[in-house]
């Protein structure tokens, strides 16, 4: 049975900021060795050169180092998990979860909040966007799934990954092998590794079929509703991180999720979070959620028809500011306005997450006032 997990979210005050991670260690909250997962936002431009998610990275995993016994190797496979961008209101933020021994955590045979993880085998760049990535990321997820004691999919809420994206010099590497890749774009193969990676979830949590190469960033009714990818340059694997409930477990933590039918959806916040276990009045205000809300964790993306509730509007054809930015601040705002805290995840380019114009949404709560 796996153990309790803490999970705390914290600020990152600056780019290379990684103080909010040790004042928890140093705290007492939570052990340095015992930190399993991190998924946050960095304040970058979300896009293939975005590099704020490398410094964050840097920052957090020396200080796992400087404050614990795991040797640098072994903390490089602790699964980090970088979002960059946080525009319009969005706040730099990481949530960091980490286990804790069961005498520390309140018993109950409720579930409670379990977490998992994996890395895939190795992405060839003439994979992305192609079954064999959907195959390798299916695989992925279910022993993620086991390490976090999940043997249901429906107690699967929340499925984050980090997957490389193409860039020249992969795009190259495939070509000298006499390989073809998808797209030649390395801005449209960010939407196109996130969505691959979200099929392979898909399959691997029974929600979908095993889909063909041709249906991949085109059949879009095929979607998983608890996906959450990312992509960048950082790796040529799939990292993935399974959150979930499990019984037995025990501890403080729930994890609850709904999928936004469009980007002002925000009733299906509200629903992630009383999935999540917490009882809300039928009209609730942020001020109901006193501090038991740990964190909201979004998938956004701009309708491919132009409209929003029946009224146009022109992020696909903004020639300025790409519509990756603009959904990204549009659907951080109706978050924050839900939570009443900007430091809320959202993240973009969710093809076959959720929805088109929609995406999941996750809400992880603290019960301990109930266990």
């Amino acid at each position: 049975m796996p153990e309790p997990i803490e999970v705390r979210k914290v600020p990152i005050r600056h780019v290379s900021d990684a103080s909010g991670l040790a004042e928890l260690i140093d705290s007492g909250v939570i052990e340095a060795d015992r930190v399993v997962a991190v998924i946050g936002k960095t304040e970058g431009n979300g896009g293939v050169n975005d590099y704020t998610r490398i410094i964050a990275d840097r920052a957090f995993r020396e200080v796992l180092v400087a404050k614990g016994t795991r040797p640098l190797e072994e903390v490089r496979r602790v699964p980090i998990v970088w979002s960059g961008g946080t525009d319009g209101v969005l706040s730099p933020h990481a949530t960091v979860f980490a286990t804790v021994p069961k005498g520390r955590a309140p018993a109950t045979d409720e579930p409670r909040l379990t977490v998992g993880f994996a890395m895939s085998e190795p992405l060839l760049p003439e994979e992305i966007g192609r079954r064999p990535m959907v195959e390798k990321v299916a695989a992925g997820v279910k022993e993620a799934m086991a390490q976090a004691g999940i043997t249901d999919p429906t107690d699967v809420h929340y499925v984050q990954t980090k997957t490389p994206l193409l860039t020249i010099h992969t795009i190259r590497d495939a070509k000298s092998r006499g390989q073809t890749v998808w797209t030649e774009h390395t801005h449209e193969s960010m939407d196109l590794s996130n969505g691959t990676t979200a099929l392979g979830i898909g399959v691997a949590l029974g929600e979908i079929e095993m889909p063909d190469d041709a249906d991949v960033m085109h059949r879009l009714d095929l979607y998983s509703s608890v996906s959450s990818c990312s992509s960048g340059v950082e790796l040529d694997q799939a990292q993935i991180v399974v959150v979930g409930n499990a019984r037995g477990v025990g501890g403080r933590y729930r994890i609850g999720h709904s999928v936004m039918r469009d980007a002002l959806d925000a009733d299906a916040i509200w629903a992630a979070i009383r999935d999540a276990g917490l009882e809300l009045p039928d009209r609730p205000h942020p001020n109901d959620l006193g501090e038991r809300l740990v964190n909201v964790f979004l998938k956004c993306e701009a309708s491919r028809d132009g409209v929003v509730r029946g009224r146009r509007n022109a992020m696909l054809d903004d020639s300025d500011v790409h519509w990756h930015r603009q959904i990204k601040a549009c659907v951080g705002g109706v978050a924050a306005a839900v939570t009443g805290d900007p430091a809320v995840f959202v993240s973009v380019s969710a093809a076959h997450q959720g929805p088109d114009g929609g995406g999941p949404v996750a809400a992880i709560v603290d019960l301990a006032p109930e266990s």
